[in-house]
């Protein structure tokens, strides 16, 4: 067969579906759940939301070309508007009908210039390009915990409702944007909560001025970074204030170095002590943590805020390290006619960059046939070229900012790509 093999209907398979369509490409779409939508559907089993999720950056910036999010949306959506809109965009493509559901992949293999693409059901089909798009947010991170714990120990993929936390008193461990969230639902209903973080911070309040902080920062010149980390610095320092006197370590990195944390509740929160801020934990005995500072807590509950795998199960040999897979602009991997999208982390709104990169994986697939000139050109440049897309910035050396970009950086350099080949993508 000819066509492409798209693996999961959430927002990366829905874009890499019309990119291809829009090219007249045919292409065969599987999804494991009922539905589209991927992990924004809270009912689909493993997904890690909770009823209080929103996007972390703005409708302004996140939505799909062509596709804007609707006016009466607030500024940050929550999960159930951003659903709305992924099915809503799948509907308005034509995408839904042309996608089998209930249909889920346990492997893919090579077979020859094609691949072999196997469901659970022990059914077979090759295809020759395959498109991972299954996302990064299904296989929980868990480290374990020093000492003797007998509490719960629960990750946050598990976590749905604050209705949970009541009468509990809760640890919250990891900073990230859903611990922060989470941290804040224990706020409000917990016995007692505390949120442990091993490294400061830069909190970034969701506006600035009356206005969503992404579209704010958006809206100015393009400075040089070292000028706008010292502009920026300022006016949070400004805004937010000394954290430090609310418990919270200062930041061992200059602004920008670490993944965005969008979150003005918490301040809030800790301001009202309604939750307690802890350096990281250093032993646990019983129900008892003992944090770095020699500071200890009486907690009942232990939610692992700590992150995700990148896997892809079902070809993680063909994509190597599992926190980040290995892959050409976030997309095209080593292997001819296998490609992954949606495994961007990056430091803005991901819904454009995912369907600029699609549009991308769809043209170079359209040359496979209509220019195969132009498509082994392009697969030598995956062999060879290494850009850097880290925008200058220092990304601070965790597992998660391995592989991360600069959204401007990458952007730029998909642009240019596009033109290098004479691909017309929006």
């Amino acid at each position: 067969m000819t066509d492409t093999c798209i693996i999961g209907a959430g927002p990366a398979g829905l874009a890499t579906a019309r990119a291809l369509k829009a090219r007249g490409l045919p292409y065969t779409h599987l999804e494991r759940h009922t539905g589209v939508g991927g992990l924004w559907d809270i009912d689909n089993p493993g997904t890690p939301l909770y009823e209080s999720a929103h996007f972390i950056s703005s409708k302004t910036l996140s939505a799909f070309s062509g596709h804007p999010m609707p006016d009466d949306y607030p500024d940050y959506p929550d999960h159930r508007q951003i659903l709305a809109y992924l099915t809503g965009f799948a509907d308005r493509y034509g995408l839904t009908q042309a996608i089998r559901f209930g249909t889920e992949v346990t492997s893919v293999e090579p077979a020859g210039d094609h691949w072999r693409v196997t469901r659970a059901d022990g059914t077979t089909s090759e295809h020759r390009q395959v498109v991972a798009a299954t996302g990064v947010q299904w296989h929980p991170n868990v480290p374990s915990l020093p000492g003797s714990y007998t509490g719960e120990v629960r990750h946050s993929v598990t976590y749905r409702s604050a209705a949970e936390f009541r009468g509990r008193r809760v640890l919250v461990v990891g900073a990230g944007n859903s611990g922060c969230d989470i941290a804040c639902d224990a706020a409000r209903t917990a016995e007692h909560a505390v949120i442990s973080l091993r490294r400061g911070y830069w909190f970034v309040p969701k506006h600035v001025f009356g206005v969503p902080v992404d579209v704010f920062a958006n809206s100015g010149p393009k400075l040089p970074l070292w000028l706008e980390q010292r502009l920026f610095g300022a006016l949070l320092r400004v805004v937010v204030g000394d954290l430090t006197r609310l418990g919270l370590p200062k930041p061992d990195h200059k602004l920008f170095e670490t993944h965005p944390l969008l979150n003005s509740q918490l301040v809030h929160h800790l301001q009202h002590g309604d939750v307690i801020a802890r350096p990281g934990i250093a032993d646990t005995a019983g129900t008892t943590v003992t944090f770095t500072d020699g500071s200890t807590a009486e907690v009942d509950l232990i939610l692992l805020a700590t992150g995700y795998r990148h896997r892809v199960p079902y070809a993680q040999q063909l994509f190597g390290d599992e926190q980040h897979p290995d892959l050409y602009l976030t997309a095209f991997s080593r292997h001819p006619g296998l490609y992954g999208v949606g495994y961007i982390e990056t430091n803005s709104g991901a819904y454009a960059l995912m369907d600029t990169v699609a549009h991308l994986v769809a043209a170079h697939i359209a040359d496979r046939t209509r220019r195969p000139a132009h498509w082994v050109r392009f697969e030598e440049r995956i062999r060879s070229d290494r850009p850097d897309l880290s925008g200058g910035i220092r990304f601070i050396n965790s597992p998660r900012h391995r592989g991360y970009v600069d959204s401007s950086a990458l952007k730029e350099y998909l642009r240019k790509v596009a033109r290098d080949q004479g691909w017309d993508v929006p």
